[in-house]
């Protein structure tokens, strides 16, 4: 099996030279190529088509935002963001990145090195995976309107994903309306950038959106996402009403948010009273979880192959038997008010 070419996009000469010599210690990947801006990356990819492009986006000449705009209708091809902590980073994903990296502040080799194994290769070998023509799948038309008639504030609502998931969640959320229940969210992230995420689609959106954190009553017309870092999101039920907690814990399927952490405690504290969503996602978190609120009554929905950006996490939830309904990403806002006006 051939090696999963890389082209490597950073105007850091050191910082490129360093990604270089790490990603190539490993056995699947190549870098085949490296650019300081986006015209060589121009070049490089029309040179040597590489499979997926790591790319930064402060760049001279061009940022990586534009360039991605420009790039992606013409040459369509997987690529993994390298970013400080930056809100551009989700103007990236929307212009067709796969996904990100947090950019590390890196005081030794030993830090680098850990950086590349456990966050990078994998990132790099999961888009060069993904079906690239999925990836705008996710930008849908705005202004569908659903309507929740029965004011059940019994009922919750909980999403969980992974790759391509920022730009998904947006695509359902945009079309909730301030009438429905509360939703509870899991997407895996780095730290920080999850309460970035929130305030961005708390402007985009008209539910209210924040980072939760322990002790935040579940409402209706609002979304809680779980933070980024080390804590695990359960739903709890406190004096008749939901509530979040944020505690730390292990990771999960290699997740700390785990989906399937919160997925099992909606199936505990509101069994057939919850409704639950898994997107798009390499691996199998929320899977297991999801099963768990169907043993327990509750709704369940998956996101169809055909719009996911990885389908990995719908995919064992389908086979697991966990999903009742496989939609596609436009259709899951619809599914989502049809069962919640039926509950």
């Amino acid at each position: 099996m051939r090696p999963i070419r890389v082209l490597v996009v950073d105007d850091s000469r050191l910082f490129q030279t360093l990604l270089v010599q790490n990603l190539n210690k490993d056995p699947v990947i190549e870098v085949v190529a490296t650019a300081k801006d986006p015209f060589e990356a121009r070049d490089a990819i029309l040179a040597y088509k590489p499979d997926v492009m790591t790319l930064d986006v402060e760049l001279p000449r061009m940022n990586g935002i534009e360039f991605l705009r420009k790039l992606m209708p013409q040459y369509p091809l997987p690529v993994v963001v390298i970013s400080a902590l930056s809100d551009k980073v989700f103007d990236a994903l929307n212009a067709g990145a796969v996904d990100f990296v947090a950019k590390p502040v890196v005081s030794s080799q030993a830090q680098l090195e850990n950086f590349i194994k456990k966050e990078l290769l994998v990132k790099v070998k999961i888009a060069s995976t993904v079906k690239i023509g999925n990836i705008k799948n996710t930008v849908l038309a705005q202004g569908q309107q659903h309507y929740y008639r029965k004011g059940n504030e019994e009922l919750i609502v909980a999403i969980g994903a992974s790759t391509g998931g920022t730009e998904a969640i947006f695509a359902v959320a945009k079309d909730f309306g301030t009438d429905i229940p509360g939703i509870v969210v899991v997407q895996h992230m780095p730290p920080g950038f999850t309460q970035m995420y929130a305030k961005r689609l708390d402007n985009q959106c008209r539910i209210r959106v924040k980072e939760a954190k322990t002790g935040d009553r579940v409402l209706p017309g609002q979304m809680l996402i779980a933070p980024g870092g080390d804590q695990h999101l359960r739903l709890v039920k406190v004096n008749g009403s939901y509530q979040v907690e944020c505690k730390k814990g292990s990771k999960v399927n290699g997740h700390c948010p785990s989906v399937d952490v919160l997925f099992e405690s909606v199936a505990k504290a509101a069994g057939k009273s919850a409704l639950g969503i898994i997107l798009t996602g390499m691996g199998g978190d929320g899977a297991k979880g999801l099963l768990e609120m169907r043993k327990a009554g509750a709704k369940t929905i998956g996101q169809d192959e055909s719009t996911c950006v990885v389908y990995g996490m719908p995919k064992v939830a389908y086979d697991l038997g966990a999903v009742q309904y496989q939609e596609k990403l436009s259709d899951i806002v619809g599914r989502t008010y049809a069962l919640l006006n039926k509950m």
